[in-house]
């Protein structure tokens, strides 16, 4: 089998950041594919189980709440290797085009305090995989080190 395009992306040297994934024709319009990546694969620990649930649950409910994107936004999922999430919208988009988004919604991870959106046994299936605290740590972390000081070493793949 031929290898799929994000397996050949030299993980060893991507750092955190925003990235095309790939774009894909359906129909008469283009899906975005973007990699929300939060951790720098194989050199620092991964996210934690219940910290990229609670941040799906919140990203997932911010994003299509946004009076901007949330006509575009498709889906918002982590990734299995728990180093960041998938971010699939509607239309021919840069990372740039993004920018703002993510800082509103990793801000509002890293703010949000109440109950989980989603987070109930009729909700969920794994309603109990959740950890609020270090959900809005890892936001804010991402806001202050990543998304507050991007730059194209954060919005293209190595080559």
């Amino acid at each position: 089998m031929d290898k799929i395009p994000s397996f050949t992306i030299d993980h060893n040297r991507l750092l955190r950041g925003i990235y095309v994934s790939r774009k894909d024709s359906i129909g008469n319009g283009i899906v975005t594919t973007f990699d929300i990546r939060m951790k720098e694969p194989n050199r620092e620990p991964a996210l934690h189980p219940g910290v990229l649930h609670t941040i799906e649950h919140l990203a997932a409910t911010f994003l299509r709440n946004d009076a901007e994107w949330k006509d575009r936004i498709v889906y918002w999922g982590p990734m299995g290797c728990l180093t960041g999430n998938y971010l699939l919208i509607k239309g021919d988009c840069k990372p740039e085009d993004i920018v703002g988004l993510m800082r509103r919604t990793f801000s509002f991870v890293a703010s949000f305090e109440g109950d989980i959106p989603g987070a109930a046994p009729e909700d969920c299936g794994n309603y109990l995989l959740h950890d609020l605290p270090m959900a809005r740590w890892e936001a804010r972390k991402y806001v202050e080190e990543v998304l507050d000081r991007i730059g194209e070493e954060n919005l293209d793949y190595p080559q």
